[in-house]
């Protein structure tokens, strides 16, 4: 992007990094909101404010590890540059943007991995990319949805265990508990993504000499969780409703089943500095909880498509970056 100021460059990335946040809350409150409308534990509206709140408290309760990783573990520094930030940033955009319209729960978080790592490997192949970091974060993203699956079936297979005396009664007990899981489920998650968006920030600060060491500013949070928890309380219709009936048919004990696995892995995750994703655990989580009730209760035709679009994420995300990079810097 030639004769462009710096300072020009600077709030480019930081406008496209809160479109990104915003973006992502719109998108992934589908996977959070989904459970509690479908199980009719509350209105979409209230689901949609509840949620928003627990996302933007959630970054400033759990820490910073996450942002850390995404800002100083995953790429050489010396191969980064503004350029390549908008090319990542824009192509985790359109890639999320595509996605919410063809009503395909992809993950947020392989988007903005994917398009960060696209340019740095196509200008300086293996070499742009801290491989300890590389490696830390494709296991997260990788496993996590594993680890949702297997405690979202865990959980279920306990409750028949625990509650085969129990009367239908019991189902009040899920319904008022999603109250706090859910809120649990997006203080995780607000955690986890809005420092995803203060990396690149940080990153950002960092080129154009404004931080020199590793630290997120308090403007950077607070605008990373609140762009978050804006999208959060729009909600993406096209994905609540592919969450919420295509895979199965879901009441309060599988919401509650899939808000307290999904939340424990995220929470984890984000204590351990390994940026996740929420669609990924949620869904797998979810799965897993109607899994442990009967293998022909999830429709594995939806799952196969999702699980299509989030092998694809990275690669095409990636690949996109390069082309937008390409673009910006003719």
């Amino acid at each position: 992007m030639p004769d462009v100021p710096e300072f020009t460059l600077f709030h480019g990335v930081t406008l496209l990094a809160l479109a990104y946040a915003f973006v992502n809350g719109f998108r992934d409150s589908a996977s959070l909101a989904a459970l509690l409308i479908s199980s009719r534990v509350m209105s979409p509206r209230i689901a949609l404010l509840w949620i928003a709140l627990g996302e933007f408290i959630g970054p400033f309760l759990l820490g910073t590890a996450v942002a850390k990783t995404i800002a100083a573990d995953l790429l050489h520094p010396q191969g980064l540059t503004l350029e390549t930030l908008m090319a990542g940033l824009l192509a985790a955009l359109v890639w999320n943007l595509l996605t919410w319209w063809w009503a395909i729960p992809s993950s947020s978080s392989h988007a903005l991995v994917g398009g960060l790592l696209g340019p740095a490997l196509f200008l300086h192949g293996l070499e742009g990319v801290l491989l300890p970091g590389l490696e830390k974060v494709l296991i997260a993203l990788f496993l996590s949805p594993v680890a949702g699956f297997l405690a979202g079936y865990g959980l279920m297979q306990f409750w028949f265990w625990a509650l085969q005396r129990a009367t239908p009664r019991v189902n009040q007990f899920f319904q008022r508990g999603q109250w706090l899981t859910s809120f649990g489920l997006a203080l995780a998650h607000g955690s986890n993504d809005a420092q995803k968006t203060a990396g690149v920030l940080v990153l950002a600060l960092t080129l154009t000499g404004q931080v020199v060491s590793f630290e997120v500013p308090w403007w950077v949070m607070l605008g990373s969780a609140g762009a978050l928890a804006v999208g959060a309380s729009i909600g993406a219709w096209r994905l609540i409703r592919t969450l919420g009936a295509r895979i199965f048919r879901i009441r309060p004990i599988h919401g509650f089943t899939a808000q307290v696995a999904g939340g424990s892995v995220l929470a984890l995750a984000g204590w351990l500095g390994g940026p996740v994703s929420t669609t990924h655990v949620l869904n797998s989580a979810i799965m897993g909880a109607g899994a442990a009730e009967r293998l022909s209760k999830v429709r594995w035709g939806v799952v196969r498509d999702m699980l299509l679009a989030w092998l694809l994420t990275i690669p095409l995300s990636g690949l996109l970056a390069v082309l937008i990079y390409a673009g910006l810097t003719r």
